[in-house]
């Protein structure tokens, strides 16, 4: 896999686009509902479905980013949940919001880029 985008041909241009909407749809599901939003969950759909169509491009790693910060979010949105019980949930809550935003900012920004989201640029 390389780090650098493809040349621009039709396929790529349609995963780049389809890569901005899921980011896109991502942070509004992300901030309109904390983590529950159903746009957080389209994009997850949407990575999984294509995530073959993007094998062996930029596009694959930033897939794989969303599908990773969804489920991470999703384990720390429940810890937060069963630390309300005790009280600090809302600590834990605003640590994993805060988390999901510098996921998805600085998975769109690699994007903007033409870079993989892991990579060191």
């Amino acid at each position: 896999m390389t780090d650098e985008m493809p040349p621009d041909d039709v396929k790529g241009l349609s995963l780049l686009t389809l890569t901005h909407i899921m980011y896109g749809l991502f942070a509004l599901g992300t901030v309109g509902v904390m983590f529950l939003g159903a746009g957080a969950i389209a994009a997850l759909v949407v990575a999984y479905l294509k995530r073959a169509d993007a094998a062996g491009t930029v596009y694959a790693a930033h897939f794989d980013w969303i599908i990773r910060t969804f489920w991470w979010g999703v384990l720390w949105a429940v810890i937060s949940a069963l630390l309300a019980l005790v009280y600090v949930g809302w600590l834990a809550g605003l640590a994993t919001l805060v988390w999901l935003i510098y996921r998805i900012a600085r998975g769109w920004l690699a994007l903007l880029a033409g870079f993989a989201p892991t990579s060191d640029r």
